[in-house]
């Protein structure tokens, strides 16, 4: 190599990138043409004095045109605490390290989806573990769940004797209309550049919908004996969820993608032999159910209130409750509602679901001003304005919940309220506990009578019982003899509802004895004495 000695300035030899890359004018005026403008760059906000304009000053004079279609100008790398990292200040972070503790995945999500590109970034090592935590784990464990299952039955992912998607269960038809729904935004999303967004639906997806409620609720579709038609439609759905989900992360974390995306086609004849060789999947519109979406959103949202009040009050699940109340937003809510009912009271372990038009004396609701919208518009007759809107009686906070229009008048002045400047806030009922969001309110009926004890022991001793079979080495069809040290409620729970714990747990027989040596663990830090035979 030598020195070239006619330099204009460093800018402008970098500014001539696009040109000198190909060695053009003088060869591969074809590759030339083809590639420029760029569509597309990305570099840190201090090369918008120095790169960014030379490229666009030497285009102009040159050719009359820009160097690049679009620009993403990223932010800076700081420290946990906003600090720019610097050796002096002993805070900046080692990437080679990072890289060998955490992986290079795991890292460039935790960086991608924490902040958007063109923002600061302020690092920190536990993001990287929450990131790792959020989406890698759980989409690894889906993954083992589904793998264990398909080896046993010897599904295969080329298997062409699924049933179509519009004949499966109502469950694998909501997920796939979500994944396709998501198919869709993550596409409008990457061609935004907005990859932070992408990545977070993504997050949701897997989290929320796929693992917490889609095969939580199918377990037993996957447990079962036989390679039924219902199971291979269960198998067919939840690969389609795993491959997509493999394709969509693969710009982000190349390496965990095509780990999975192999795991989970290296049988198939159908599919290319990597993730990156594959075309990103684009949503089939005829999959996608609007009204399906929405009732099961409307069972996600339930469930989540019920098992929020459930977890504020120390009640088990396990535990069953007698009623919700839950008071009708519309006609179509309790419609949706009805159709999802028996899903959501058995997540929650709830006996009934009572809708209720009037909410007087049942569900006991406040209004309070929101002063970040409100206080712009009102300035100084905010004050006045929030006793207004404190004031309003139930009638009037059902009417504007249910969309109605709610004006106030402050000094002479009418103001109309929009649905953000008012806070509904649910207040407890003597025997409920009652939890709102986004709307929608539900009251818990939380007082116990001997029935529902009796039932909740029952459902522990069947838990118990369950892991005991599984940790003694039983065969799933062994049957069994079991004794039960009688603890408090235990005599009760068997005599009320033996039966249905025999039949739970493959069980000939079911006693009781004042001493077991075999211990587990019991509840409020108890243990207590079971004891299984073949």
């Amino acid at each position: 190599m030598k020195r070239e000695t006619d330099l204009i300035d460093v800018w402008f030899d970098s500014g001539a990138m696009p040109y000198a890359q190909w060695h053009y004018p003088f060869e591969n005026e074809e590759k030339f043409k083809q590639n420029y403008p760029a569509d597309f760059i990305a570099e840190g906000v201090d090369q918008t004095r120095g790169w960014f304009f030379t490229l666009h000053a030497i285009a102009t004079m040159v050719f009359d045109s820009v160097a690049f279609k679009s620009v993403v100008s990223n932010g800076l790398v700081l420290d946990k605490n906003g600090q720019k990292m610097s050796k002096r200040l002993g805070n900046a972070v080692d990437p080679f390290k990072t890289l060998s503790k955490y992986g290079a995945d795991a890292t460039r999500w935790y960086m991608l989806s924490n902040a958007q590109p063109w923002d600061n970034l302020k690092f920190d090592e536990e993001g990287i573990v929450e990131s790792t935590r959020k989406l890698f784990s759980t989409l690894y464990n889906t993954y083992s769940f589904f793998a264990l299952y398909a080896n046993l039955d010897d599904w295969s992912a080329d298997d062409a004797g699924v049933m179509p998607v519009a004949d499966r269960p109502e469950i694998d038809r909501w997920i796939l209309s979500r994944l396709h729904t998501l198919m869709d935004a993550y596409h409008a999303d990457m061609d935004d550049f907005d990859v932070t967004t992408a990545c977070r639906r993504i997050e949701v997806f897997v989290n929320d919908h796929l693992s917490n409620w889609y095969v939580r609720l199918n377990r037993r579709r996957f447990w079962k004996g036989e390679l039924s038609d219902d199971k291979r439609a269960a198998y067919a759905t939840l690969h389609e969820c795993l491959v997509v989900v493999s394709q969509m992360i693969s710009p982000v974390a190349p390496f965990f993608s095509d780990w999975l995306y192999r795991n989970l086609t290296s049988f198939s004849k159908l599919h290319p032999v990597s993730v990156h060789l594959t075309d990103l999947p684009t949503a089939t519109h005829e999959l996608l159910d609007e009204a399906l979406l929405r009732r099961m959103d409307y069972a996600q949202h339930i469930s989540s209130l019920i098992l929020s009040i459930r977890k504020k009050e120390k009640l088990r699940v396990r535990l069953p409750l007698r009623r919700i109340l839950l008071p009708v937003l519309d006609e179509k809510f309790q419609e949706d509602v009805d159709q999802v009912k028996e899903l959501i009271l058995s997540e929650v372990n709830v006996k009934e679901i009572e809708f209720i038009t009037d909410t007087a004396g049942m569900v006991s609701k406040k209004a309070k001003a929101n002063f970040k919208s409100l206080g712009k518009r009102l300035g100084k007759n905010m004050k006045v304005a929030a006793d207004i809107i404190q004031s309003l009686d139930q009638e009037a906070i059902a009417k504007f919940e249910k969309g109605g229009a709610l004006t106030i008048t402050v000094e002479g002045e009418e103001y109309a309220l929009e649905r953000e400047d008012v806070e509904v806030i649910s207040e407890d009922i003597p025997g409920w506990q009652v939890a709102s969001e986004d709307g929608i309110t539900v009251a818990l009926d939380v007082t116990m009578d001997d029935e529902l004890l009796a039932e909740g022991t029952a459902r522990e001793l069947v838990n118990r019982i369950q892991n005991l079979r599984k940790n003694s080495g039983l065969n799933v069809t062994d049957r069994i003899d079991i004794k039960v040290e009688a603890l408090a409620g235990i005599e009760e729970a068997i005599r009320k509802f033996g039966d249905y714990i025999k039949m739970e747990t493959l069980a000939d027989t079911l006693n009781t004895s004042s001493s077991i040596g075999n211990k587990v663990e019991w509840l409020d830090g108890e243990e207590i004495g079971i004891s299984i035979e073949k």
